[in-house]
């Protein structure tokens, strides 16, 4: 495994102006990067082949970063599986082509969770991940990440292509989408909890999930940049589960929040539980979670 040092890169971070997009720029320039390229959808659209070649020509980086996705929640991607399937699968497709056609040193892929299986054991591990089908709600949207994956690691056995696949559990922290439309758990809730009389939440609250701090994500993805030769999947987690209902109670409490809290068990729950093995990512990366979840609502 050969260090890489991301100042003396020219990096290219797709996604470079969301959510986690911006804190990862933000732990760059910390690390001496000068040369970074974000790239923004009006003027570069990753679905497109040609035009995702525009632009790795007139970047040239050494180093590939891709964040950028069609991202929502349970809502989102039940109403437009198919919108979730294609950009994310053409996306990646298409960045790591170029990022092959163009020799990039490295080409770091940030996946989702929501690529395991429906009932893989908790917590999930990395060589878990192809043993059945995703959750129904968001399958097509995993589906397409683990396609990417999977080009990334054919790539680097027949090419030599460098690179790392980055697994985080569900991401949360200041600058999140608080869009009602599209938002996921965390932001969803506070929005409601700050704007309403009494909420309401989809199911039946009794599904479980683990939930990272944005730049705790970010600085795992730039260790995977700096550390990571072979493209295979490593957990990035936030350390613990909590199930939707005391996660509810906790950002309620945080937006001082007392009316009355129901929940709806016609809609669905989603994955009944979701947390992954971040051992790997120690082991490799040396990296750990540092932001607990009640100072992480605080802060967002």
């Amino acid at each position: 495994m050969s260090s890489l040092n991301l100042a003396d890169c020219r990096v290219l971070v797709t996604g470079g102006a969301g959510f986690l997009g911006r804190v990862v720029c933000r732990l760059l320039e910390g690390r001496g990067c000068t040369q970074v390229t974000v790239p923004r959808r009006r003027v570069c659209d990753l679905t497109d082949p040609r035009s995702t070649a525009r632009l790795f020509a007139a970047c040239r980086p050494d180093v590939v970063l891709h964040l950028a996705a069609e991202v929502g929640g349970i809502g989102a991607n039940m109403r437009t599986p198919g919108r979730f399937t294609y950009a994310n699968l053409a996306m990646g497709l298409n960045v790591v082509e170029s990022a092959r056609l163009h020799q990039c040193r490295r080409t770091v892929v940030v996946g989702t969770v929501c690529s395991y299986p429906l009932s893989p054991p908790v917590p999930f591990k990395e060589e878990d991940l192809w043993n059945g089908y995703p959750e129904p709600t968001n399958a097509g949207y995993g589906v397409a990440k683990r396609a990417v994956y999977e080009l990334l690691k054919q790539y680097h056995a027949q090419y030599g292509t460098e690179g790392a696949v980055v697994i985080p559990t569900n991401l949360y922290g200041p600058g999140d989408n608080f869009d009602p439309t599209s938002s996921h758990v965390i932001p969803a809730m506070i929005r409601r909890f700050c704007d309403a009389g009494d909420v309401t939440l989809w199911g039946t609250g009794s599904a479980s999930r683990e939930f990272l701090h944005v730049a705790d994500a970010a600085e795992g993805i730039l260790r995977a940049a700096e550390r990571i030769e072979t493209p295979e999947p490593v957990n990035l987690g936030g350390g613990g589960e909590v199930t939707m209902r005391d996660l509810a109670e906790l950002i309620a409490c945080e937006c001082e929040y007392h009316g009355t809290i129901r929940w709806d068990s016609s809609k669905p729950d989603g994955q009944p539980r979701r947390a992954v093995d971040a051992s790997k990512a120690r082991e490799v990366l040396g990296w750990g979670p540092r932001v607990t979840l009640r100072e992480g609502i605080a802060e967002t």
